[in-house]
């Protein structure tokens, strides 16, 4: 149990094709011994999608969570000054809240648990999910890779011939991933080849 006691705040954002995939990971890093408190975009709290309804969602992060589910600006703010996670992960993350991000725009719950976490010069971990990861958002990403306290879980193209600028992180390295940011350092690599 490399994670034990471990409190990670989980912050999903609404690349929904990705959610199996993370709530897996979510999975093992319970295994590992941490204590998961969901943190949830507002699109993932509210908005029925063709892979999982919103309600069967949030059950599931029910049983793998330690705290209530966190769904709002104000109830985000207080990770910051309470000092309440070790670690943040964010999984899958959207080109759009890497975009904020990489901007200092706090608009959403899953920005502001990112933010309250980051003043306390604690580790996030990135696990980027877009279909615009080698086009406009390729900035962002660069410069969230060369910023101090974030990381990235290893991610590659996932469909190079058909979706050329889409990355996706390899969510089965997150507790990797975790544990190295903990650590203080980048698993390695972080550009993965195809599949």
């Amino acid at each position: 149990m490399r994670l034990k006691g471990v409190k990670i705040g989980m912050v999903l954002t609404g690349s929904h094709c990705t959610m199996d995939e993370v709530l897996v990971a979510v999975e093992n890093l319970k295994k590992e011994g941490a204590r998961i408190t969901p943190i949830l975009s507002y699109t993932v709290d509210q908005v029925d999608t063709r892979f999982y309804k919103v309600e069967d969602l949030k059950a599931r992060l029910i049983e793998l969570a330690d705290t209530q589910i966190i769904n709002s600006i104000p109830d985000a703010e207080p990770i910051g000054p309470g000092k309440l996670l070790d670690l943040v992960i964010v999984a899958p993350a959207t080109g759009n809240t890497i975009a904020k991000l990489a901007n200092g725009i706090t608009d959403t719950p899953a920005l502001m648990a990112v933010k309250a976490h980051l003043r306390n010069q604690k580790p996030v971990v990135i696990g980027v999910s877009t279909n615009d990861g080698l086009g406009t958002n390729a900035r962002n990403i660069g410069l969230l890779l060369n910023a101090k306290n974030i990381y990235f879980i290893p991610f590659r193209q996932d469909n190079p011939r058909e979706k050329a600028n889409s990355l996706v992180a390899e969510m089965s390295m997150m507790a990797e991933t975790a544990i190295s940011a903990l650590q203080g350092k980048q698993i390695q690599p972080v550009l993965l080849g195809p599949k």
